[in-house]
């Protein structure tokens, strides 16, 4: 052990990506009994209407899918950190269909929580125009922008691709602890700094008694675990405001280590969605990006994925450090919008 550095990790959470890209027991095939199971499931729910905030997992029945959710949860807390599933035919449902299933889906695998102060429990990934660059508001998911790696503010992070670009739009992502293994043989010291807090924007999302950014670590070690939380953008425009700490040379080198390593194709895997396809990450232990694409020019086709953020219950500890910035750190209640919210939706339009 370096001084007070955890030492490498071991374990199916530290990959990289070709050999992982050469796998495919990370894929699971949705079989036609799990799609009849589905629909089943997903059918009278939505036809009739009921808000799919309000489904829960009792009524979302999945006796035999469920084995399958149970097996990625799995994964994610203690195995490579993500799973793919394919084979959802969207082709055939409504977006009222789509997302009724995608919820009912997701509530087996632990309570879905908010994506933001609206109380969205549903996202929509897809391109509306803004410029993440300039407004300090916009969220990348709403730009045809490559993302660059981050994790987002919950245990997982599932997307359900509907409709895909002209090109572009990968998917990419990187286990984090191989990052944290490398910096740890590279340059230790850069790993350490890492640990430390750093100025965290909160785009507006502000509770009472909150200043409007926090001061949140890329890596912590809580219960004999290591995690990763890392959003660079949100590091970056936390800059705008006057009483943000001001990154030091040393965080600025570490963070740019970790950038290239990420960004290192030894390291990371891509894939490609197909529409039907649900992918789930787990943001502890995974960092997960996005290419730039090129959209069609018609609105039906545009690029268009679901979202939902799901806490884990019985997954690892966190920090205490997290609770500013997560609100929660209890598993199974973590995660998602710290700002009080008065009614839970899933909108079915982007917006």
């Amino acid at each position: 052990m370096i001084d007070d550095l955890p030492p490498p990790i071991t374990g199916d959470a530290v990959w990289y990506g070709p050999e992982m890209a050469s796998r495919t027991d990370w894929i699971h095939e949705i079989t036609d009994e799990e799609v009849a199971e589905i629909e089943a499931a997903m059918r009278p729910l939505s036809d009739s209407g009921v808000e799919i905030s309000t489904i829960t997992k009792e009524d979302f029945p999945l006796p035999r899918f469920s084995a399958r959710l149970h097996d990625a949860a799995q994964q994610m807390m203690h195995g490579r950190g993500f799973s793919l599933m394919r084979g959802l035919p969207i082709d055939r449902w409504s977006i009222r269909d789509a997302a009724t299933a995608y919820f009912g889906i997701g509530q087996h695998l632990g309570p879905v929580r908010p994506q933001n102060a609206r109380g969205h429990i549903l996202g929509h990934v897809k391109d509306l125009g803004r410029d993440a660059e300039k407004d300090p508001l916009a969220r990348v998911y709403e730009t045809r922008e490559r993302q660059g790696f981050h994790t987002d503010r919950s245990d997982v992070v599932s997307l359900l691709c509907l409709k895909t670009a002209k090109s572009g739009g990968a998917s990419s992502l990187v286990s984090s602890l191989t990052i944290y293994n490398e910096m740890y043989e590279r340059a230790p010291d850069l790993l350490r700094v890492l640990f430390e807090p750093f100025p965290m924007d909160r785009r507006g999302e502000v509770a009472p008694g909150q200043k409007e950014y926090s001061m949140t670590p890329v890596y912590s070690k809580c219960g004999g675990y290591v995690s990763a939380y890392y959003v660079p953008r949100y590091i970056q425009s936390a800059n705008r405001f006057d009483d943000a700490p001001k990154l030091t040379q040393q965080q600025k080198d570490a963070l740019a280590m970790l950038d290239e390593l990420a960004n290192d194709p030894a390291i990371h895997m891509d894939m490609t969605f197909l529409p039907g396809d649900i992918q789930w990450v787990y943001n502890h232990t995974t960092f997960h990006d996005r290419t730039g694409y090129e959209d069609w020019p018609e609105d039906e086709m545009k690029r268009h994925l679901l979202r939902l953020w799901v806490s884990l219950p019985g997954d690892r500890p966190l920090h205490d450090i997290y609770r500013d910035r997560w609100g929660e750190i209890e598993p199974g209640r973590r995660g998602g919008t710290y700002v009080a919210v008065d009614k839970l939706v899933t909108p079915l339009e982007a917006a």
